[in-house]
């Protein structure tokens, strides 16, 4: 009788159990993927910063070819340098950011990566979206940035920054490249006069030279053809005395 009695408390002990395990099974849910940014130091105005991305595979069927990034406001795309990615993965500029790819990842596989940036900008927190692209066509989104405080569903990855160390300043910009002297300009300039062309009246005085040139050659022609036709006639008329 003693047995039988705590039998049944057993079992409700035990059913009680399971059950507990079910409900912290469904409060768990599945994990959701989701895209994180973190920084070797996350300080404003922080120099030679190595910014590390981790993307988590959501596909159970494709792996991640490419994740597209649209860099915050303040770090410019050539301020970005790949620094480790997967194999055989590619880096490229954007007008807006960066993009780096290469064969697919095999399934399941998270897409990680770093690049190193010359300065964060002087900011609270940065906005890092992304879009990953899968070897099927999927495309997965994380460019939502809470307010107020609010859950989005599809949020960007944030890096959080500390205030800015004392004495820190913005980089001066890259000096731009010194511009390639340029050919001489067309037009003279002030103090190389150009060279001075022939007056009018010198170019007319050649041409009144050249016609009277001409004139003296037609009147000399002239001649010799009246001189030769008044001594033919003179031959033959004395020929005709004769």
């Amino acid at each position: 009788m003693h047995t039988s009695h705590h039998h049944p408390q057993l079992r409700r002990l035990g059913l009680a159990a399971v059950g507990a395990t079910v409900l912290l099974g469904l409060a768990a849910g599945p994990a959701v993927a989701h895209a994180e940014v973190s920084a070797s130091e996350p300080r404003a105005l922080a120099e030679n910063v190595t910014l590390s991305f981790t993307s988590e595979a959501e596909s159970d069927t494709a792996g991640i070819t490419e994740l597209r990034v649209v860099l915050p406001e303040g770090i410019a795309p050539d301020a970005v340098a790949l620094k480790e990615a997967p194999k055989d993965w590619k880096f490229t500029a954007t007008p807006d950011g960066y993009s780096v790819g290469g064969a697919a990842l095999a399934t399941g596989t998270d897409a990680e990566y770093s690049i190193t940036v010359r300065q964060l900008p002087d900011a609270k927190s940065l906005a890092f979206k992304t879009l990953e692209t899968y070897s099927d066509g999927k495309v997965s989104r994380w460019i939502e940035t809470p307010t107020d405080g609010q859950k989005v569903d599809n949020p960007a990855p944030i890096l959080k920054l500390q205030p800015a160390a004392p004495g820190a300043k913005p980089i001066a910009p890259s000096p731009s490249p010194t511009p390639t002297p340029s050919a001489p300009s067309a037009q003279p300039s002030s103090a190389a006069p150009p060279a001075p062309t022939p007056a009018p009246d010198t170019q007319k005085t050649a041409a009144e030279d050249s016609e009277g040139n001409t004139g003296i050659v037609v009147a000399a022609v002239a001649a010799v053809v009246v001189l030769g036709g008044a001594g033919a006639f003179w031959w033959t008329r004395r020929g005709r005395q004769t």
